[in-house]
């Protein structure tokens, strides 16, 4: 499990850890892991030619001192001060004393870097870079450099994944200690590039709890519901399935094809897709009108495709885990959903949520944490948005949310969500526990686009038939 902490505890955590330590050995920790990152970067550091961007605070000094240890190395170095009156006078010594330069003309060393580190601001900056630090940011993204952020890239909103103002895009990111939210949500995480955590013994003073989490293989696995020896169809967990209209019969059929796929037991569909979804899966059980009728499951899944068609509200009444999306999330009453003595799981992209929020879909592409939590509180319920960076968020506020880290934006394709839902119903048929099933889920739906994508189109077809691939890959892995 990757941890994320907020500033606030990271500051914290810092404080414990430096009254322990000599002065300015935390920072000196810093420094070597970022040296021997950019020195990896760069293949051969003697020769090569290096910028730091400094700001005036710790982070300058984290990337000065990392410069000074790439001259001592051969590189040719130059610091570009972004307030020369603040910058961090140890570390601009030791530059210095390495035989590294500052820059008297930022614009020309930045044409001819091989790389840059961005030591502009660090975890205490607000609202963008500062106008007078936009030039030379712009400068180092447009030239041929390979740009390494130091902790977080320069602009971005750490605590929340928001970019307010202007950031700068890293090829790389170097962090310390410990991950922070901003690194792995978006649209922040579109500034990181590949993120690389260095360890500098904060850990043992780290909370136990994080801010935010992210899956990993091992922690999908122990979390996959496997059949034993003696398991049955209903062992193994029925789902129901009321999805599709006359208009997409293509939802219904998607939908089955992720439970199906996910390992559910059974599938029980209950809709007016029911020719289309036979035909495509004959192991699939077909129903009549209402839900309550189709017989036993252990969670439902309704909305997909549903168009102006019945189904929420019966599926709500009843007493098993229900999964809500698309269509179904229409005009959803808080208040019915909070009143259900059994769990609830909403899936809903970025529109979807804007509207159940009655805010603007760019509020929610731009603030991602904030509004997925605001939405579980609001129902209580868990939520699942979905988008570049999935997110999960438990209504008990003392959770942290999850970010899923095996997204693709060749996700963003017709069908792709159906195939989600059905898929984290089946889990939730399993017994898995909406938080741990949407989770679970993401990280596999994701996992499957990338097996089948290789960076090409891919339709949800495509997706939903490499989800056992998927599966078998967090297993064995």
């Amino acid at each position: 499990m990757r941890h994320a902490y907020s500033v606030e505890t990271v500051r914290a955590a810092e404080a414990e850890l430096m009254a322990r330590l000599p002065e300015g050995a935390l920072m000196q920790r810093a420094a070597a892991g970022l040296a021997a990152a950019a020195a990896g970067l760069l293949g051969r550091v003697y020769g090569s030619r290096v910028v730091v961007l400094a700001g005036s605070g710790d982070n300058g000094g984290d990337a000065l001192y990392a410069g000074a240890r790439l001259a001592r190395r051969g590189a040719g170095v130059h610091a570009v001060l972004l307030a020369p009156d603040r910058a961090h006078r140890a570390g601009l010594a030791a530059l210095v004393k390495a035989g590294g330069r500052v820059a008297d003309d930022p614009y020309a060393v930045l044409a001819a870097a091989d790389l840059v580190l961005d030591g502009i601001t660090g975890i205490g900056g607000h609202g963008g870079l500062r106008p007078d630090a936009v030039p030379v940011a712009r400068a180092a993204r447009g030239s041929n450099a390979m740009v390494v952020a130091v902790d977080l890239p320069s602009g971005i909103e750490v605590d929340t994944g928001e970019v307010v103002g202007e950031a700068l895009r890293a090829d790389a990111t170097v962090t310390f200690g410990t991950y922070k939210p901003g690194l792995l949500i978006d649209p922040a995480r579109e500034y990181t590039g590949a993120v690389r955590l260095v360890d500098i013994g904060l850990e043992p003073h780290l909370p136990s709890v994080p801010d935010l989490e992210a899956l990993q293989h091992t922690d999908v696995a122990q979390l996959l519901p496997v059949p034993a020896a003696e398991s049955d169809k209903y062992r193994r967990g029925v789902v129901g399935v009321v999805a599709g209209s006359p208009r997409y019969p293509g939802a219904a059929v998607l939908a089955v094809a992720g439970a199906l796929r996910g390992g559910a037991g059974a599938v029980r569909y209950v809709g007016p897709g029911a020719d289309a979804v036979i035909a495509r899966f004959p192991e699939a059980l077909v129903h009549g009108w209402p839900p309550s009728k189709a017989g036993r499951v252990q969670a439902w899944v309704v909305g997909p495709g549903l168009g102006d068609g019945p189904g929420v509200d019966e599926v709500l009444d009843s007493d098993v885990p229900v999964l809500v999306d698309a269509d179904g999330l229409r005009g959803l009453d808080p208040a019915a959903v909070r009143a259900r003595s059994a769990p609830t799981l909403l899936t809903p992209h970025a529109g979807e949520a804007a509207a159940l929020l009655g805010v603007s879909r760019e509020e929610v592409e731009g603030a991602r944490l904030a509004s997925v939590r605001r939405l579980a509180a609001q129902y209580g319920a868990t939520v699942l948005l979905k988008g570049s960076t999935t997110l999960v968020a438990d209504p008990d506020p003392r959770r942290p949310a999850r970010v899923n880290p095996t997204g693709t934006s060749w996700l963003a394709t017709a069908g792709s969500g159906d195939v989600l839902s059905g898929l984290t119903g089946s889990l939730l048929a399993a017994g898995l526990a909406p938080f741990d099933g949407a989770s679970v889920a993401a990280y596999l739906h994701g996992l499957a686009a990338r097996l089948v994508s290789h960076d090409a189109p891919v339709s949800a077809h495509d997706v939903a038939t490499a989800i056992p691939r998927a599966w078998r890959d967090t297993r064995t892995l």
